[in-house]
């Protein structure tokens, strides 16, 4: 069993090459966004929910690229509209968002 119910793991990587990356699309300041958010909601402590960030996920090309775990959900996303959305059913109620899923 997980010590979290949901690891979520924030691609926050920048290429050195120029080549398309997650940063390209701001994703550290969406991950604290999330964190925040979750924070708020009172669901990033052990046994619930933790953020993280992580290096390349080698999905550039679906970027920018969230994944969840232990369910091994990998996500994109466009805005905060997005992620809420996610937070709310996934992290919360525990339904994956299908729209957003890759």
């Amino acid at each position: 069993m997980s010590f979290y119910q949901h690891h979520v793991f924030f691609c926050i990587n920048q290429r050195e090459d120029g080549g398309r990356c997650c940063q390209d699309f701001n994703s550290e300041a969406m991950r604290s966004y999330v964190k925040k958010r979750c924070k708020e909601l009172g669901i990033h402590e052990p046994g619930r929910v933790r953020i993280n960030s992580a290096g390349c996920l080698n999905r550039c090309s679906e970027g920018p690229v969230i994944v969840v775990y232990p369910e091994e959900v990998w996500y994109t996303f466009v805005d905060k509209a997005d992620l809420d959305e996610i937070i709310d059913e996934h992290l919360i109620n525990g339904r994956p968002v299908e729209r957003l899923r890759i």
